[in-house]
């Protein structure tokens, strides 16, 4: 457990469909003491959720994945259905509005590095 954050930041759903950008962003919050879960795209991380919806305090999400559903989606289900969980949203082809994104969540930009990350998990509400 890291000292650094709160309990409700512990534990970060990591969705991404890239494995390589996905293994780089699960090992950038490992380090510093988080516990991290991953899924290739919406619907494998909907139903990580749905099997243990108080597990996670944050989701980190790419906008732009494969499937029925993309991440601005992701992050709208999950608003509504776990207000609880924070939201992180990332893209590097997608630049989102503000309004785009649910509740308080916040946007990274890819490329992006450990302290923006961290920073984003920090802001988001």
């Amino acid at each position: 457990m890291s000292p650094e954050y709160p309990e409700s930041l512990l534990r970060v759903l990591v969705v991404e469909d890239e494995s390589f950008v996905r293994m780089v962003a699960v090992a950038m919050l490992e380090e510093v003491g988080l516990a991290v879960a991953e899924a290739p795209d919406a619907e494998a991380a909907l139903t990580l959720l749905q099997a243990s919806p108080d597990a996670f305090g944050v989701l980190f999400t790419d906008i732009d994945m494969p499937g029925a559903m993309n991440g601005l989606a992701l992050a709208e289900e999950v608003h509504q259905r776990w207000p609880h969980i924070r939201l992180v949203v990332t893209s590097g082809r997608v630049l989102p509005r503000e309004s785009d994104i649910p509740d308080a969540g916040r946007f990274l930009r890819k490329p992006y590095h450990r302290g923006a990350l961290l920073a984003a998990l920090d802001q988001a509400a």
